[in-house]
Order: C-alpha cells, then structure tokens, then sequence
C-alpha cells in the first residue's frame, strides 16, 4: 500500500515564512514516517521561488528517508533543475511519454511520473503513455466544493480494467498502479483499499494533525 502527501502550504496559518517553515516541517515529518511520494503543489509560486523550495525540501526528505520521492507539480524543467525525483502531471500537460522523453534529455535518471485522473479512460490514458501511476479524483465527496465525487465503483473499474486475471483480489500489484485522492480519510481508506487501490492521496490527510499516526494507522487498514 502506498502513500502519496499533497502539499499545500496555504493551509498553515501565519505569515508566508512561517508556513514555509511549517510545510518544510511536515514533509521531514512525513518522509521520516515512511510516506511515499511527496507532491510539491505550490501552484502559487513562481518558478523560481518554486526551484528555491524545491530544493530545500528535497535535501529534507533526503535527511529524513532513503525512500521518499518528491516530485513536482506540473515543472519539468523546475523538477529538473531541483534535482527532483519525478513530477506529477495535472489536466492539459504533455503526455508523460513526452515528458520522459525530455526528461532523459537532460538527465540519466529516470524519472517518476504521475499524471491526474478523472475517470478510467484518464486512467486508461495514463497507462498507455507510459505514467508509473495515476491519482484519480474525486472519490469522494468533500464539503464546501462542487465537483461530485466519482465513487468507488469507478475506483474499482479503473483499477481492475488494467489487471491480469491473476489479480482479481489485489489488481495492483505488477499491474498500473491507482491512487485514490479526494475526500479520503482514515474511515474510509478500506473502501479504497477493497476496491483496489494501490493507496491513497491527499493534502489535509497527511497535513493535519500526527502524521505518523496517520501512517500508521493507514497501513493498519490496508
């Protein structure tokens, strides 16, 4: 089961270096408790500013995990000169063929590429360009927002429309790995978790409250 931390520094009270210095903090603390992937998503920044706080929380996942991977949102060239591990792909971005492909231009490490997804055909998509995962969205629905959730049974289609007949209990395993995101929290991880999911996504999950709880209790659950 994996685990996939979203950032969003605007939710941290205080003044922007103070939650600077907040999200810094949760993402040595999420890294140090064995969160996957970390997604640098400040789509406020400049792209300067962006590199400049890509590179410190880079050296703190480092510092804190031999695991964690932080990509970035959307800035190929941001991930590149940060010296990231991947990047993930929102709505309208090249395809993550194309992606890679620029990517190994410049550098000789692979990258990790995730792309968003809204339905099975995203996922679908995703698939056949040659994205290591996609993150699919919304699951469920989140108060105060008018984006309708798609629900686990369209989890599980995507999920189990990219499986091997042997995997009809855990489709993602040596199959396309799906990311559930939207809505997800500890009460209902295990629908994820049942329908498929190769784990679970989002920002106010790992952002609020003991993010080593958070872990550990999800991988209880899975």
């Amino acid at each position: 089961m994996l685990l996939y931390y979203i950032t969003g520094r605007t939710q941290f009270p205080g003044t922007d270096d103070k939650r600077r210095s907040a999200l810094l903090r949760r993402i040595a603390n999420a890294s140090q408790a064995g969160v996957d992937y970390i997604q640098l998503r400040e789509k406020d920044l400049a792209p300067r500013a962006l590199e400049s706080l890509a590179r410190e929380a880079l050296r703190v996942v480092r510092d804190n995990s031999q695991t964690t991977k932080l990509l970035i949102n959307a800035r190929t060239d941001v991930a590149l000169a940060a010296e990231a591990d991947g990047v993930h792909l929102p709505d309208g971005e090249l395809p993550p063929s194309e992606v890679r492909s620029l990517w190994m231009k410049s550098c000789a490490r692979a990258p990790v590429i995730g792309v968003s997804a809204h339905s099975v055909r995203d996922v679908r998509y995703a698939e056949a360009h040659g994205a290591d995962f996609a993150v699919l969205a919304p699951i469920f629905e989140k108060p105060g927002t008018p984006v309708m959730a798609i629900g686990t049974a369209a989890l599980r289609e995507a999920c189990f429309a990219l499986a091997s007949p042997s995997d009809v209990e855990a489709p993602y395993q040596g199959g396309f790995p799906v990311f559930a995101l939207g809505g997800v929290n500890a009460g209902n991880a295990p629908e994820c978790f049942r329908a498929g999911a190769a784990g679970v996504a989002g920002i106010r999950l790992f952002q609020s409250g003991d993010v080593a709880e958070t872990v550990k209790r999800l991988r209880e659950l899975s």
